[in-house]
């Protein structure tokens, strides 16, 4: 048998990549065997790896499922495109956590922010020079299709309010705080623990400057309810908020999704409540 495009497809002796590139993609001009780029004559072995690429073409939805649940394996890809996310304040944290949770394939997520994109914005967060003057949903959602077309994705363009947060988030499965405002990290977390008990929350806390990586941590608070950051590090003079530790923390966030779902938390919810 042979793997084409992660789909098992039979095995025939003297059978070329071009041969292949005809019957299951035959407008690629790429072809990587078993990891290194090859020629179209050169002829396949029983069990051996093919991708046929169409540069600059993205592929097509069922080829592009098939990639990613090749590499997560088929329970957990099935678990993660069932669930929705929210995520709230699209800075240096938000753009960095949307894209991680993009590439694994997320079912659903929800950008909420208000502001624009501007120069100062480019050390750390994921946009690009050409969008500066953007609202920052949009240009994240434009880059967020790029990544993974089949991301569904909805636009909350407002400011929010205690009030207003379970309006919009109760029915999310993970709800991921990346504002700046202290006030609206306050108010978020007092919003999930009384009004949206069911909603899993990521908040952040500390991560300026460029101090030892492993400072960065995630910490549960309550089972369900975890905080990200050294709880310590704020911006100042002469310790700024720059890529390389807001992007640890961003990914720090990003891994706590992906276990929520999973079910990893749920053993520390039993060793909490002992």
């Amino acid at each position: 048998m042979l793997q084409v495009n992660e789909q098992t497809v039979p095995f025939i002796k003297k059978l070329s990549i071009e041969d292949l590139a005809k019957a299951y993609k035959p407008n690629a001009d790429l072809f990587i065997l078993n990891g290194f780029p090859v020629s179209a004559k050169t002829v396949v072995q029983d069990g051996d790896n093919c991708v046929l690429i169409r540069k600059g073409a993205p592929p097509a939805a069922g080829e592009f499922t098939a990639l990613l649940t090749a590499r997560h394996t088929p329970g957990v890809h099935k678990k993660i495109q069932k669930v929705t996310v929210a995520i709230l304040g699209l800075g240096g944290l938000g753009s960095a956590v949307a894209g991680a949770l993009a590439k694994i394939g997320i079912g659903k997520m929800l950008l909420s922010d208000y502001d624009i994109v501007e120069p100062s914005n480019l050390n750390r967060q994921h946009y690009f020079i050409d969008q500066i003057g953007l609202l920052k949903t949009r240009a994240l959602q434009e880059n967020l299709l790029r990544m993974n077309p089949l991301l569904s994705l909805e636009l909350i363009e407002e400011q929010l309010t205690e009030k207003s947060l379970p309006s919009f988030f109760e029915n999310v499965d993970v709800l991921v705080e990346c504002f700046d405002d202290p006030e609206m990290k306050a108010a978020t977390l007092r919003s999930v623990l009384s009004q949206m008990k069911n909603v899993s929350y990521i908040g952040s806390s500390g991560m300026a400057g460029y101090a030892d990586n492993n400072t960065i941590r995630t910490r549960m608070l309550q089972p369900g309810i975890y905080i990200v950051g050294d709880e310590v590090s704020e911006a100042g003079p002469g310790q700024g908020l720059m890529a390389p530790r807001v992007g640890i923390a961003a990914h720090h966030q990003a891994n706590q999704v992906l276990r929520i779902i999973l079910g990893e938390e749920e053993k520390r919810k039993d060793e909490y409540q002992s």
